[in-house]
């Protein structure tokens, strides 16, 4: 049987949980304000602690704090007052589960107690199998990232990931989310930067049929497809400023309301989210709403730019190829030590992607099996070495990463088209030509449309 601490001076509010978790065959101790909670810690064993804000002898923030250093293995989650958002967010940063507004909604409770539970039955330093498959890497960057992430996968915090574009956002949003206690539901990741304008009310919300012309059917949305598991929204500094404000109302009442709907649906999410920008520049300039940046951002996640761990590039670099290999057929690639020091005296603005673009490309034109030094055709950069100063003897030219995939990917373009010229489009001796089987050349082709 699993114990719950209820901490709460109000006993008609003590009685109410008491009475719920009864039904949930749950046990309960009750506790009236912080010294009486502190005295029952020490002497049984919990499982979750749910605790009033506003205690006679302290706050439930300070209790969160003190379960947090003494009792760390205890999920706990805080019941504030009504439309008392700024005291959540304070809870959630003090390390708070999670938290439930008064009036209390049981059913909101219920699962919110189911997730807690789940939690608490995980270790606090469980061996994280998923991560480790895919957050490749073992610097000391990469393995600081994974601690945070373990941590965080015990909350239910808001939780923005900050960091430059190709470093592996969604990946680590998806381990966020695999590692917690909604790993059973729906990860819903979102680009709010390619949802149209127009769109963007219904991609999100959902609409009713004949709401507005062309809703021919009733249309759930994404806030709705996440419910019980994690919204992540990539790009977020992208949202138009009317799209902000829905989105903060749909945070702070964890409820929407559908295009042409007469109610408020209740939905229950993990909102996590993303951008490559600056936010707090993005407020500054009046792009992004202050207020909504407050919401987002209750625990902020730096994600590491990998000329930062340039270590990992080894590793990173094999299991791309081997991915590479599996889609180009029979051929198996591998990669001269040449080939990684050069690469890794490049700073990769593009990070992760533009690593995948440049090791796939160079399988696609190299001679033979292996990838050498001399198959790497990398864009003008700095090396992580450089000085960040201008060389006056030197002309700079800045891509954005956009640009660096479109270079990229002409590049790769031109050389087929060239060898196809060459030999009056014969593809198996083009294919001869550029050092690739017609297997690997029909694939390129097919990337690059030039079928």
């Amino acid at each position: 049987m699993k114990n719950i601490l209820v901490v709460d001076d109000e006993p008609d509010i003590r009685e109410l949980l008491e009475i719920t978790l009864s039904r949930m065959n749950l046990d309960s101790y009750a506790a009236a304000n912080v010294r009486e909670a502190k005295s029952l810690l020490d002497k049984e064993k919990f499982d979750l602690c749910l605790t009033d804000m506003k205690l006679p002898d302290g706050t439930g923030i300070e209790l969160v704090e003190h379960i947090q250093a003494q009792h760390p293995q205890i999920p706990v989650a805080v019941i504030t007052a009504f439309g008392s958002m700024d005291a959540a967010i304070k809870a959630l940063k003090a390390g708070a589960f999670d938290f439930v507004s008064k009036p209390i909604d049981l059913k909101i409770l219920r699962g919110l107690v189911d997730s807690a539970l789940k939690v608490a039955n995980t270790p606090i330093h469980q061996p994280s199998t998923k991560q480790q498959q895919k957050l490749l890497g073992e610097s000391e960057a990469m393995q600081a990232l994974r601690e945070k992430i373990d941590k965080l996968a015990r909350s239910q915090a808001p939780v923005y990931l900050r960091g430059e574009s190709g470093v592996g956002k969604e990946l680590v949003a998806k381990q966020i989310h695999e590692l917690g206690p909604r790993a059973s539901a729906n990860f819903v990741p979102v680009n709010c930067g390619a949802i149209p304008t127009e769109l963007m009310e219904s991609e999100f919300f959902g609409h009713i049929k004949g709401s507005f012309t062309g809703a021919v059917s009733d249309k759930e949305g994404l806030f709705q497809a996440a419910n019980g598991g994690t919204l992540f929204l990539d790009e977020i500094a992208e949202l138009p400023i009317h799209m902000q404000v829905k989105l903060l109302r749909a945070i702070q009442e964890k409820a929407i309301k559908p295009i042409g709907g007469q109610k408020e649906i209740p939905v229950d999410i993990r909102l996590l989210s993303a951008t490559h920008k600056d936010l707090a520049k993005e407020v500054e300039t009046g792009s992004f709403r202050q207020d909504l940046y407050y919401r987002i951002n209750v625990i902020e996640l730096n994600i590491p730019p990998l000329r930062e761990r340039m270590s990992d590039l080894p590793i990173l670099a094999e299991f791309m190829l081997t991915r590479i290999s599996d889609q180009n057929g029979n051929t198996t690639y591998s990669i001269s030590k040449d080939a990684i020091e050069k690469l890794q005296m490049y700073s990769f603005p593009g990070n992760i992607r533009e690593l995948e673009n440049i090791l796939e490309r160079a399988a696609t034109l190299c001679d033979g099996d292996q990838i050498t030094a001399k198959d790497l055709d990398l864009p003008e950069s700095k090396s992580p070495t450089q000085s960040d100063q201008p060389d006056p003897n030197e002309s700079s030219i800045t891509l954005s990463v956009d640009q660096l995939e479109d270079y990229l990917i002409q590049k790769e373009r031109k050389a087929i088209i060239a060898a196809l010229e060459k030999t009056r489009w014969n593809k198996t001796a083009a294919a001869k030509l550029l050092g690739i089987t017609f297997r690997q050349l029909r694939y390129r082709l097919q990337k690059l449309e030039l079928e």
